[in-house]
């Protein structure tokens, strides 16, 4: 049984509170490590060692804090295979899935690369008589991530990397399901040249997590996960007078229209509902066909290809589709969920209830299923089901499917598939919702861009990178000086000038 550790000081510490908690194969079933879990007083060590390495590195010129950056990246792609299969390992993802985890991230630490650029400040000559006044940016000091299972290597990476390129000490509490890549990135970014105590992790609970939002030199806080703990941690983060932002939960609609071109809608909904076993907050969980025509055509398409999809584990080869979800406890609530759906009346065109993997039958597997018919009363609409459960919602006009998304509490992400511009053009324009798709399923920005939802999705001011990092791990100081006017006289070797 392999024991997991902390990484404080730029060494593996081991835990000390006495409390640990398992990390499974969810292929198999089997627990294959256990992590420590922090108490506040490990938490308040990793503090003071982040505490005392900030403002040496703070006082690095940017353009050598970017250099580290791009020796990570270097790194990064050095071992992507070796991340990638410790991620699956944990996770359960496909090993391109797990790939493209590394990938997205890695996109984001190119983009702090750039930290020279983004981190200038302003200057304004002669603001008044002898007066000059320009602004700055400065790091805050010790900031803190708390970041998901479903993501555990880019999440984390588009909240350090900018964080540590602005000169900040960074402390992430990554998910305690699938802890040994954010280890792993540790260990990487102090090879490419960080010092050690910059970037920490320390494992934990909710008492790990109290513990960053109560302790006073912590400054900023981001999260990633449901909207309830999101609520809870943008609140007492708050209050405690940190800088603070969250991302919750997400219930993404995809509308198609009537002249969408119904090959690739059926093809885009597939990818988007049921890749990475749909534990996406960017996961397509609700079809919504205009008309009933639309929508017998839809569902007619993805029937076939919902069969055939191959479920299994990462080790069986790169065509598989999806994986196990990441834990039991998931895969129950997953298809308690389903069975709301059946006794609340929806149409379940594709049962995976039964779904069973010989040679896996105690690993964490969950069959796809499809729903028609369903409405939005129903929990199955209404909830977020993070697992391979795609709802069809049929609406009788383009007004009642905008409306759909519209009207749900979560506004993460949504699409539109047509062909006419005009819709697309208004969909994009009205809709609540914080990303959004043209005839593209997911819509994640690029790194250079922000991402962020509306809504019960998100809580706080600024989105996660582009340049909405560099504001939110940055504070603005601006500076107003006025010197004696007047030249003094002094040596002079060149010839003065004609009166």
């Amino acid at each position: 049984m392999q024991e997991l550790t902390h990484y404080i000081g730029g060494a593996h510490v081991k835990g000390t509170s006495g409390r640990f908690a398992d990390v499974y194969n969810p292929a198999t079933g089997e627990v294959q490590a256990r992590v420590p879990l922090a108490n506040a007083a490990e938490m308040a060590y990793a503090v003071e060692v982040a505490a005392k390495a900030q403002p040496a590195w703070a006082a690095v010129n940017p353009q050598r804090r970017a250099r580290v950056m791009m020796k990570f990246v270097d790194l990064l792609n050095r071992d992507m295979d070796k991340l990638a299969e410790a991620l699956s390992r944990e996770h359960g993802k496909t090993l391109p899935d797990a790939a493209g985890d590394v990938q997205r991230g890695l996109e984001v630490v190119e983009y702090c690369i750039g930290a020279p650029q983004l981190l200038k400040g302003e200057f304004t000559d002669s603001a008044g008589p002898g007066i000059d006044m320009y602004s700055m940016r400065q790091a805050l000091g010790v900031t803190a991530g708390i970041t998901p299972f479903n993501f555990p290597a880019m999440i984390p990476m588009w909240m350090f990397a900018p964080a540590i390129a602005c000169g900040n000490a960074f402390i992430l509490k990554p998910s305690e399901r699938d802890p040994s890549v954010p280890l792993m990135l540790a260990e990487l970014m102090e090879e490419a040249g960080l010092p050690k105590g910059i970037l920490q992790v320390v494992n934990g609970d909710k008492e790990a997590v109290d513990a960053i939002l109560d302790h006073p030199v912590i400054q900023s806080i981001g999260f990633v996960g449901s909207t309830p703990i999101a609520e809870y941690i943008y609140g007492r983060g708050c209050s405690n007078g940190k800088r603070v932002q969250c991302f919750g939960g997400a219930k993404n609609h995809m509308i198609i229209m009537p002249d969408a071109d119904m090959d690739q809608a059926a093809d885009a909904l597939i990818g988007a509902g049921y890749g990475a076993a749909g534990e996406r907050c960017m996961a397509i969980s609700v079809a919504v066909p205009v008309g009933d025509e639309t929508a017998d055509r839809l569902v007619e398409k993805l029937v076939p290809r919902i069969e055939a999809l191959k479920v299994g584990p990462y080790t069986a080869g790169k065509d598989v589709d999806y994986g196990p979800v990441v834990t039991a406890a998931a895969k129950a609530n997953i298809l308690k969920l389903v069975e709301s759906g059946v006794a609340q009346g929806a149409e379940l065109v594709i049962d995976g209830r039964d779904f069973n993997l010989q040679g896996y039958e105690d690993g964490f597997f969950v069959g796809p299923h499809l729903f028609d018919r369903v409405t939005r009363d129903m929990d199955i609409y209404r909830k977020e089901i993070f697992g391979p459960v795609l709802s069809v919602v049929r609406a009788q006009s383009y007004e009642e499917a905008l409306g759909l998304a519209m009207d749900h509490e979560y506004g993460n992400g949504t699409a539109i598939f047509t062909r006419d511009g005009d819709a697309a053009r208004d969909f994009a324009n009205r809709v609540n919702v914080g990303m959004i798709g043209v005839n593209v399923p997911i819509p994640v920005p690029l790194a250079y861009h922000t991402f962020g939802g509306w809504k019960k999705s998100a809580f706080g001011d600024l989105n996660q990178h582009g340049p909405d990092a560099f504001k939110f791990y940055t504070r603005t100081k601006t500076i107003t000086s006025r010197w004696p006017s007047g030249i003094k006289d002094g040596a002079a070797f060149n010839f003065k000038p004609m009166d």
